[in-house]
């Protein structure tokens, strides 16, 4: 990245400077621009992407949804066909207008996470899942898909807020910033022995429970005694976005409730970014890698990205000089595609707050189903509805089935472990030290099977088998 242009902070002896997050046992957090590191990585990224843009053989399609995975004809045993490119919709003018289709030897799956599926999250408006429905519509097989991780400090602005919502950093709390209740009392060190550098989860849990007994919708995060010159200083972009809304972090106290903030599950792949279907590749957020297990680590993500997007591409390139990834003709698939009303969106938010949300429970879970269930699905060509689908009902309908899929993942694990939390069965549990996986079948049924944790490097990415889920 530094190579690329990405200017990362340093000391005054040139080494890079680092910090420590939630579950960190030491300083270990490179970062840039104080608190802006993801802006630095991004902007980096994307020069380099205007460089290729002059390259004849590389076409940039902007502003352009995904609409479905373009698959070959199945395998003689029924098993998915290999993924050959993408129906898309290009949004607004452009030389590309409408639906049209892209074909390629691989596919590679970079859309992110499923924020946009919560009332609260930390998410940018686009992260709706698409790229894990799409893969799901393709047959392949996704995992780990009930771990989603709610970050505990995003600011609170007040019930019915909607939009991205602003993150306060764990490297706030790592810098010694403390967490207060309504009533100005500490409570995390009485949680956990890291106190307010406890894993995510831990401290998420936390604070809904404080919230809880103090009949408050937030609680503060102090980091008063820290100084407002070295906050300032080290957390320049947090703080002129606090001022913005009339605060300051230097010298109020700061209200925040956990969020939504990160998708551990996802795509099952290997370690090259392979999936269970021939010719489709994941990486970052949209991918199940396995290096997050059951709650990721904080900045382990922008890692994992480049890691594994690094190594899917060396494969590719790879296959592609030794003639091993075909060209493929995609088959037609039957029927109109089955769309939500985007005006559901609301709705299924609703749904995901109150059954897979920070807590919960059998209940909770099997009155989300119902719900879910109960959502109208309908062909776009019906009388008095407009024939060509929207990209808002595109995405409505990748969050309803992103939903039906986490909440049949929730249920199914009866135990709490990392992201995943039952109050009914509090307690991780030895013979669930294993991934529950789904594929959607044939019949457009969801099969789920519990596959045994294998640590050793493996291109398996999913057991032989998923079996139907029982009930």
């Amino acid at each position: 990245l530094a190579a690329a242009g990405a200017a990362f902070d340093t000391g005054p002896d040139g080494v890079l400077s680092l910090t420590r997050e939630g579950g960190h046992g030491a300083d270990r957090i490179a970062h840039a621009g104080g608190d802006a590191t993801g802006a630095e990585i991004s902007r980096a990224l994307v020069a380099q992407l205007e460089a290729v843009r002059s390259d004849p053989g590389i076409e940039v399609i902007e502003h352009a949804l995904v609409l479905d995975l373009l698959t070959g004809a199945p395998g003689p045993d029924g098993s998915s066909g290999p993924v050959c490119g993408v129906t898309l919709h290009v949004i607004g003018e452009g030389t590309r207008d409408g639906v049209g289709a892209v074909l390629g030897r691989a596919v590679v799956l970079a859309t992110g996470g499923i924020g946009q599926l919560f009332q609260s999250s930390t998410n940018p408006a686009q992260a709706t899942g698409d790229g894990l429905a799409a893969a799901l519509r393709a047959g392949a097989v996704v995992g780990d898909v009930e771990f989603v991780q709610f970050h505990p400090t995003v600011l609170w602005l007040g019930a019915g807020v909607k939009g991205q919502l602003a993150l306060i950093s764990e490297a706030v709390r790592g810098e010694g910033a403390m967490l207060l209740d309504t009533d100005g009392v500490r409570f995390m060190p009485q949680v956990h022995p890291q106190a307010e550098l406890a894993p995510r989860d831990v401290v998420a849990h936390a604070i809904v429970r404080q919230m809880a007994a103090t009949g408050s919708e937030h609680v503060y995060l102090d980091a008063r005694h820290l100084g407002p010159d070295f906050l300032r200083r080290r957390f320049p972009t947090i703080g002129r976005r606090l001022l913005d809304e009339g605060l300051d972090l230097g010298t109020d106290l700061i209200p925040v409730a956990p969020a939504q903030h990160y998708h551990s599950g996802g795509v099952v792949t290997d370690v090259d970014g392979r999936s269970s279907v021939e010719g489709l590749y994941a990486v970052g957020e949209v991918a199940c890698t396995g290096v997050h297990g059951a709650n990721r680590l904080a900045s382990n993500s922008l890692l994992e990205g480049l890691v594994f997007a690094a190594r899917a591409a060396d494969d590719i390139a790879d296959r592609l000089s030794r003639g091993a990834l075909p060209r493929v003709e995609p088959v037609e698939r039957p029927g109109d595609p089955a769309l939500v009303a985007a005006t559901v969106r609301t709705r299924l938010q609703r749904i995901a707050q109150r059954g897979p949300g920070v807590i919960r429970s059998a209940q909770g879970l099997a009155h989300a189903a119902q719900a879910l269930a109960a959502v109208p699905v309908r062909a776009h060509e019906v009388p008095g509805v407009v024939a060509a689908p929207q990209t808002a009902e595109w995405e409505t309908t990748n969050l309803h089935q992103v939903a039906t899929l986490l909440t049949a993942v929730a249920a199914e694990r009866t135990e709490s472990r990392g992201g995943h939390f039952r109050e009914d069965h509090p307690d991780p549990v030895e013979g669930w030290r294993a991934r529950v996986v789904a594929r959607l079948g044939a019949d457009g049924v969801l099969e789920l099977a519990r596959a045994p944790l294998d640590l050793s490097p493996s291109r398996a990415p999913a057991p032989d088998r998923v079996g139907p889920r029982a009930g």
